[in-house]
């Protein structure tokens, strides 16, 4: 369900771009050294973003880090980090545990159920000193189990089971900007939950399987009214944005916020035109 929340990278200036992929290289070194090979195994472009903007909203000034990889073996990679890095990498984490847990109570899948033993002992030192967002996380995929076996199709609330998730990862500290964060996190959410949702719907109909939009499909017009609403989506969480006093790596955020999350809605696009073409 991640990986929506990404640059737009033809819009984006060089040293912009530079400055987003040593964020990012910033938390995959984070992973790999609090959380070993498991832990980077997480990564997503979702919590980078996350960074960037809790980062400037705060003025936390990133150390710049050269080192290798696996990925990039032979020229060191430029990587920036700050304690906002860390708190990002044990959110990474801990999705990806009670993920994982939730596959295994429902679909009783090995792999699922072997990466949530490795994660066990990281994901219980994260739990007590995160137990806000561990809370949310747990509740919000219970909600999201009870809905699928509701089979639900009230897009307010399937989606909002992960916009609440979202809003509490968003909210680092509980301070003057709690309200902003947490509204901006629950629409971009719920965002996400509806991109994810939209994608997978063609195979979720040919393999009969759950999927909250099943019900808005069969309604004249579904393309014209999903696009709608997930312009709604993007458009309250843009707005909340706007609101927060962020001046660092402004242009990288609204990069992300105005064309990034689009990238996979325009290529849904763009293959539905080919194959009408064939």
């Amino acid at each position: 369900m991640f990986g929506y929340v990404t640059i737009c990278e033809p819009e984006l200036k060089v040293k912009d771009l530079k400055k987003y992929k040593a964020y990012y290289c910033g938390l995959c070194r984070a992973l790999k050294e609090e959380y070993g090979t498991v832990g980077q195994m997480t990564l997503t472009y979702d919590m980078t973003f996350a960074i960037i903007l809790l980062s400037s909203l705060y003025e936390r000034v990133a150390d710049t880090q050269m080192h290798r990889c696996k990925v990039h073996p032979v020229k060191k990679q430029m990587m920036l980090r700050n304690e906002i890095t860390s708190y990002a990498a044990s959110m990474n984490v801990l999705l990806a545990y009670y993920h994982m847990d939730d596959d295994w109570r429902d679909d009783r899948k090995v792999a699922s159920f072997m990466t949530k033993s490795l994660l066990y002992r990281k994901a219980e030192k994260i739990i007590e000193q995160y137990p806000r967002q561990s809370k949310a996380i747990r509740e919000s995929l219970l909600e999201l189990t009870a809905c699928e076996e509701e089979q639900s199709t009230d897009i307010d609330r399937t989606a909002g089971c992960f916009g609440k998730l979202m809003g509490e990862l968003f909210l680092y500290r509980e301070d003057m900007w709690e309200k902003e964060l947490r509204r901006m996190g629950f629409f971009l959410g719920k965002f996400i939950y509806l991109m994810d949702a939209y994608e997978d719907l063609p195979e979720d109909l040919r393999k009969d399987r759950y999927n909250p939009l099943k019900s808005l499909y069969k309604e004249p017009g579904y393309e014209e009214r999903i696009k709608q609403i997930l312009c709604m989506m993007i458009a309250e969480c843009a707005a909340g944005f706007e609101r927060l006093p962020c001046l660092t790596d402004v242009d990288i955020l609204r990069n992300i916020l105005y064309d990034g999350v689009w990238n996979r809605y325009n290529k849904i696009q763009m293959k539905k035109s080919e194959e009408e073409r064939k």
